[in-house]
């Protein structure tokens, strides 16, 4: 039998909320009120259920991604196509990609019935984005994903090729074997976004620091798909030049990814210093300015 998730509008009324389990989905979409609501049923249609078939391929998922061919639901491919890039080089499951992989599917299927000026995903802080044309798109910036309140913005117009949006680092839903308080990555689509923003975090990194605290993911949770490997619990007091290597540590991944074409910009904060990687060359901004935020404001 299907899971009957909880699908229902905001108080807003524009925007609906879907939750399953650990799952937990704003929609917002912009159109002609009937494409509206043929996205929106589209939508809950396809949310019903999603939650088990991923559940039905849970033990493969949390599998390391390299050599990995049995997966069959369509979302579980979409996790291991993001996460694929980084199987040779380092320990990745496609469960780093479920988030923004998620978002995407949903995405699609409300394009894929309906004609929209705009559109958004968001699956707690990993973001979907569809722009018509003419369209933008700003996400709300501060320091870390675990506080609320909008500092400042970021812009996404329709002529850029970003249509993705994640959030990682230690202090979000996921561990991180890094100490990042945020990394946030610009992509071309969610689950590329998601997969680069974990990748990214794990290495904003001191090894071996004794002001770092780390205990095995599988002690936290013993069915994490990390196993025994050292996760972030604390970070202790670092001067100012341990921040800027550990930060620099993390911003040379982004570059190579960024020379790679697996992302279109990443945003690097720790202990309130911040490097921004974008399309211009490598910019660099360290500054007490706040970084982007799980909440989105269109």
């Amino acid at each position: 039998m299907r899971r009957r998730p909880q699908i229902a509008l905001l108080s807003d009324g524009r925007r609906l909320h879907l939750q399953d389990g650990p799952i937990d989905l704003i929609v917002e979409a912009r159109g002609r009120a009937d494409e509206v609501r043929a996205a929106y049923e589209a939508a809950a249609r396809r949310f019903t259920g999603l939650l088990d078939e991923l559940c039905a391929e849970l033990p493969e998922l949390r599998m390391a991604a390299e050599g990995l061919t049995s997966l069959k639901g369509v979302v579980a491919r979409r996790m291991h196509a993001a996460v694929a890039p980084y199987a040779a080089d380092c320990f990745i499951t496609p469960m780093a990609a479920v988030a923004g992989s998620v978002a995407e599917e949903i995405l699609g299927v409300m394009l894929g019935a309906a004609t929209l000026n705009q559109a958004y995903v968001n699956n707690g802080g990993d973001i979907a984005l569809h722009l018509g044309e003419g369209e933008h798109f700003s996400v709300g910036l501060m320091d870390r994903p675990d506080r609320s309140g909008v500092m400042r913005t970021l812009r996404v117009d329709s002529a850029d090729p970003v249509r993705g949006i994640a959030t990682s680092g230690r202090h979000g839903r996921s561990f991180s074997l890094g100490i990042a308080d945020a990394v946030t990555v610009l992509a071309a689509t969610a689950s590329r976004a998601d997969a680069a923003a974990t990748i990214i975090a794990n290495a904003v990194d001191l090894p071996g620091h004794p002001a770092i605290i780390r205990k095995p993911a599988n002690e936290l949770q013993p069915d994490s798909d990390l196993g025994g490997r050292l996760v972030t619990r604390e970070v202790g007091e670092l001067s100012h030049n341990e921040i800027a290597a550990a930060l620099e540590s993390g911003a040379e991944c982004a570059r190579q990814l960024f020379d790679r074409g697996l992302i279109e910009g990443a945003v690097l904060q720790l202990c309130g210093d911040m490097l921004v990687i974008g399309p211009k060359d490598i910019e660099r901004q360290r500054s007490r300015r706040p970084m982007l935020e799980n909440a989105v404001h269109a």
